[in-house]
């Protein structure tokens, strides 16, 4: 009886946190899918500076994930709306930043390697990343967030160093 109302406790704990979980990550998807039509039809008129755009975007999800750290459960929802306006951008702007700055002839290669660069850290996550982490930043796993925030924000800025104008902006070849 003690360990059935113990499992009850902890099953309606797990449930709660599980729909809470399941609320964050939708409100995510949706404001990155926002974002990602917005960047969409805005370009479909006018050119725009991917290069500041992708800064700005990434500047916010790390904020998203700083703000992890002060913020309450119930207003975790503005952290995910951020990330999500950054997941945006990186699943689009990079792409495009690269294909206009790279020879045709050499794309297919180009584009591979790019991908390389983004699976193999995922892989080395995946296999070992939270036993570097644990080790590294100790049990509380806010601190992940904290790196997360940190990383993207330094991702942001590494933007300035961008200086390829057909990368910054699109640009029709002259024939």
């Amino acid at each position: 009886p003690v360990e059935a109302e113990a499992f009850n406790i902890a099953n309606t704990a797990f449930q709660e946190s599980s729909n809470s979980v399941g609320s964050a990550m939708g409100v995510y998807g949706l404001s990155s899918m926002v974002f990602a039509l917005i960047l969409v039809f805005y370009t479909s008129k006018r050119r725009i500076n991917r290069k500041l755009v992708h800064m700005f975007s990434l500047i916010l999800g790390g904020l998203g994930f700083l703000y992890m750290n002060f913020t309450t459960p119930e207003n975790l929802k503005y952290s995910f709306i951020l990330i999500g306006f950054a997941w945006g951008s990186i699943l689009s702007m990079p792409y495009a930043m690269l294909s206009s700055s790279v020879d045709l002839k050499k794309m297919g290669v180009i584009m591979g390697i790019f991908n390389m660069f983004i699976v193999i850290p995922q892989i080395i996550a995946a296999l070992g990343g939270i036993n570097f982490v644990s080790g590294l930043l100790g049990e509380k796993t806010i601190n992940t967030m904290t790196v997360a925030g940190i990383s993207l924000i330094i991702a942001g800025l590494c933007n300035l160093l961008i200086t390829n104008k057909k990368a910054i902006t699109y640009q029709t070849e002259e024939i």
